[in-house]
């Protein structure tokens, strides 16, 4: 397969944007995909933006990406990265590109000093945790619970603070 691993460019918007929604189907999301291709593109690709991203390609198509952040942890005093996504298309598995996109964003991390790379995998997803087990990850945090505030409880804390 001569497909290619290179930096996402503005043009790849369109593209990007329709992994991203093959993405959610493959993880039966589809229903929490609420953005589009220009807010994906003003976000990535502002020029203070703290996203990177990879894409893999196969002639003119895009075929799988990678979305990453630089973390930090207070501990060690040093940054760690997050990848965020990672995805080829399923007709395009078995050839390298996911290892391909992980090794560039290994690369960038190590340039960035980073300690560590952190990503969340589906409990359901047992191929994705095939792959990283056989590239050397393990699974890491097994005593921490991840919380969150979705945007409604966001706006439902600061109200509230305004009030007491």
């Amino acid at each position: 397969m001569n497909a290619i691993v290179r930096g996402a460019r503005r043009a790849d918007a369109a593209q990007l944007w329709g992994l991203v929604r093959a993405l959610a189907a493959y993880e039966k999301m589809e229903a929490r995909v609420t953005g589009t291709a220009e807010a994906l593109a003003r976000d990535l690709f502002d020029a203070r933006s703290p996203l990177g991203c990879l894409v893999a390609e196969q002639g003119a198509r895009l075929v799988g990406y990678a979305i990453y952040f630089n973390t930090y942890s207070t501990f060690r005093a040093q940054p760690m990265m997050w990848l965020e996504d990672i995805f080829v298309l399923p007709e395009y598995r078995g050839h390298g590109l996911g290892r391909a996109l992980l090794v560039e964003v290994a690369k960038i991390a190590l340039q960035r000093r980073c300690w560590r790379l952190d990503w969340a995998v589906l409990d359901w997803n047992q191929p994705a945790m095939s792959f990283y087990e056989a590239l050397g990850a393990s699974r890491s945090n097994t005593d921490w619970m991840q919380y969150g505030l979705d945007e409604g409880r966001l706006r439902d804390l600061v109200t509230a603070s305004r009030t007491t």
